[in-house]
């Protein structure tokens, strides 16, 4: 493997570590989160339910999950591969899973799960690897057509 893709996927395993955390960090806010409610005839009567909220930021953290550790997956398997078209296949692949990542970062900052320094935070660090990937793929689009 060369320094290049050594650096690549030390970037994709950085930020799959972080969305892990960020997983465990929204499950487990989501799940010590207290429920409104109000009194009403001597019962408690809840704003919201408690399983749909956990429902929605579990259904947003596992797709960002899948996403954004598969980044690394795809990565690891486009240096491995066989041939200079599988090599920008799962390039592409590694590609499509970053911009799905920043989809579920944007939504999950939308939806008020993840604050404005989290969100920079994190979104950056996507956009580096999105940016990454898109020079690689072009640069092997240019080769391809090239015959190198």
């Amino acid at each position: 493997m060369s320094e290049v893709s050594e650096a690549i996927q030390a970037k994709c395993l950085a930020f799959g570590d972080r969305i892990i955390k960020l997983n465990d960090y929204l499950l487990k806010e989501a799940a010590n989160a207290k429920p409104t409610y109000k009194i009403v005839k001597g019962k408690r009567v809840y704003d919201k339910p408690v399983p749909v909220y956990l429902q929605s930021i579990s259904n947003l953290c596992n797709q960002l999950l899948r996403a954004g550790t598969s980044i690394g997956a795809n990565n690891a398997e486009a240096t491995n591969a066989v041939s200079k078209t599988d090599y920008r296949a799962k390039s592409y692949i590694a590609l499509k899973e970053a911009r799905e990542s920043l989809y579920w970062i944007e939504l999950l900052h939308r939806n008020n799960y993840i604050d404005d320094k989290q969100y920079q935070s994190i979104y950056t660090d996507c956009e580096e690897l999105v940016k990454i990937l898109v020079t690689r793929c072009k640069k092997l689009d240019q080769q391809i057509s090239e015959g190198k």
